[in-house]
């Protein structure tokens, strides 16, 4: 479980909050999915979990528990983050790159054990990442990397599993493949909290959205509750209509043109 309550959140010397008084929850076993337009809150949000920005106001609990209480490593036993920017500092094999999410498990001084072996064995191939692991991290294109990342956080373990942006550079085939795993997860029991811009997967996968614009949330809710041009128009400021998926029934976004950007006006 991962709490956000009245949270609100500024970055030095800035003049006003990025997140203001923000709250919900991701449960376990629910997908749950923030959404917005550019500059909402959303990687804030994931920055507050990673200790790299301070709360101004409200607490968050991992577990139950207030994340200031426990230590970085305690922390990282729970919680995997998959973050919207990573470079490789230097180029490894993909299955180091893998086995680096075990270092919460084993500390500075202890050698890799068989469960930390299997850990890594079942992220590489949740991920999909088995062609990969003896390439070496600086032969990957911008979504294989992007996968290896997610196979080290799936390495990593714990009960929560968060990620921003984890479709970036990805075709539709591994698009959809990262989303079935993650409602896999889900039903597995762990508590998967996923930001992104896709919001008609979101729609089909998502069992809560959370919307965001300057942030605040404005909308928060079932599929059905929040895939609302109603709602959505507003938060992006562009028209657009709700339709429903035919292969799945979700509901599902269609931006519209607008009349000046249509070819007949600019002739």
């Amino acid at each position: 479980m991962i709490e956000f309550n009245d949270v609100s959140l500024r970055y030095r010397r800035a003049p006003q909050l990025a997140v203001d008084r923000v709250s919900f929850r991701a449960a376990p076993g629910v997908v749950t999915a923030i959404v917005g337009p550019n500059g909402s809150g959303k990687s804030t949000l994931v920055r507050a979990l990673l200790r790299r920005i301070p709360l101004e106001t409200g607490s968050i609990r991992v577990g139950g528990v207030p994340m200031e209480s426990v230590s970085q490593r305690a922390l990282a036993r729970q919680l995997a983050i998959v973050t919207q920017r990573e470079e490789s500092a230097f180029a490894q094999p993909v299955r180091d790159a893998v086995a680096l999410g075990r270092y919460p498990h084993q500390g500075p001084w202890r050698a890799a054990f068989e469960e930390d072996d299997a850990a890594v064995q079942r992220g590489i191939a949740l991920a999909g990442v088995g062609d990969l692991a003896e390439r070496s991290t600086a032969e990957l294109s911008g979504g294989e990397w992007q996968r290896v990342r997610l196979a080290r956080a799936l390495a990593q373990g714990g009960s929560a599993l968060v990620l921003d942006e984890p479709t970036t550079f990805l075709d539709v085939a591994h698009e959809m493949a990262a989303f079935e795993l993650l409602a896999s997860l889900a039903r597995g029991g762990m508590a998967v909290l996923v930001v992104s811009h896709q919001l008609n997967l979101v729609a089909r996968f998502a069992d809560a959205i959370i919307v965001l614009r300057r942030g605040s949330v404005v909308a928060s809710g079932a599929p059905d509750d929040v895939m609302r041009a109603s709602v959505l128009e507003s938060v992006y400021d562009w028209p657009l209509v709700i339709v429903r998926d035919p292969a799945v029934g979700a509901p599902a976004l269609i931006p519209l043109r607008t009349r000046s950007w249509r070819t007949e006006d600019r002739q």
